[in-house]
C-alpha cells in the first residue's frame, strides 16, 4: 500500500533526506549569531534584537521539522537504519538549534556592556563554533553514501576521519571559551558585575553549540559501529 505522507515516501528513498533538511535549518540558526555579535559591539540594540527574532525563528523552523519528522518517520517500513538511531540523531541536531537559541536569547537581553577588548576573540570564538555546526551538517549530508556502502570501507573511514574533526574543533573552542572567560573577568571592572555575569552565561551558552554538534558526530560514530 502507498503512502499518502510525503515525508514518509521521502524516508522510504533514503532515511537521511528529511534529517539532513532539518541539519541545514539548524545550521542557518548558528549562522545567525556571528550577525548579533557585531550588532552588539556597534551598540546595535535594535539590530541584536532584530536578529535574536531570526535565531529564534529559524530555531522554531527547526522545531516544525523535527515534529513533521518525528510523526512521519515509518515504524514498519524497512530501512537501512533503525528508527531509534535516526530519532536519537534527529535529537542531538535539534539540540544544537535549542543551543544557538539559548545563546541569542542572553546576548540580546539588553544588559550586556560591551568593551573593544572582547570584539576579535569573541568574533572568533562564534566564527570557530559556527564552523564546527558546518562540520557537522557535512557529515549528515554524507549519510547517504554510507548507505550505499553498507557503512563500511573507504567511506565509512572518511567520515570517522570528519568525526574526529568535529572532535578537535569542539575542543579548541572549549580552549578558546576558556581564554575568554578569564579577558571576561580582566575587564569585570569596566563592565560591572551584572554584565560579566550575563557575558559569562552566554559564553558557556555558546560553547553549548559546539558540544551539541560534536554529539551529532558521536551519534554517527555510532551508527558505523553498528
Amino acid at each position: 500500500m502507498k503512502t499518502t505522507n510525503p515525508l514518509a515516501a521521502l524516508f522510504a528513498r533514503s532515511p537521511f533526506g528529511p534529517l539532513q533538511e532539518h541539519m541545514r535549518i539548524v545550521e542557518r540558526c548558528a549562522q545567525g549569531l556571528p550577525p548579533l555579535i557585531e550588532a552588539l559591539s556597534r551598540s546595535d540594540a535594535a539590530g541584536a534584537a532584530a536578529l535574536k527574532a531570526d535565531v529564534f525563528r529559524l530555531e522554531h523552523e527547526a522545531d516544525e521539522a523535527k515534529n513533521s519528522i518525528r510523526s512521519a518517520l515509518p515504524s514498519t517500513l524497512f530501512m537501512p537504519v533503525a528508527r531509534g538511531d535516526l530519532l536519537d540523531l534527529l535529537s542531538s541536531q535539534d539540540a544544537i538549534a535549542d543551543a544557538a537559541q539559548d545563546a541569542a536569547g542572553l546576548l540580546a537581553v539588553g544588559k550586556l556592556r560591551f568593551v573593544p577588548a572582547l570584539a576579535e576573540p569573541l568574533g572568533a570564538f562564534v566564527g570557530e563554533i559556527v564552523e564546527v555546526v558546518g562540520k557537522a551538517r557535512e557529515l549528515v549530508e554524507r549519510l547517504d553514501e554510507l548507505v550505499e556502502v553498507g557503512f563500511r570501507g573507504r567511506e565509512a573511514d572518511s567520515l570517522l576521519e570528519m568525526i574526529d574533526e568535529v572532535s578537535r574543533r569542539e575542543s579548541v573552542t572549549d580552549t578558546m571559551g576558556s581564554e575568554l572567560v578569564a579577558l571576561l573577568f580582566d575587564h569585570e571592572a569596566d563592565m560591572g558585575p551584572l554584565s560579566v555575569v550575563f557575558w559569562y552565561e552566554s559564553i558557556q551558552a555558546l560553547g553549548r553549540i559546539a558540544d551539541e554538534a560534536e554529539n551529532v558526530g558521536d551519534r554517527l560514530r555510532l551508527l558505523i559501529a553498528r
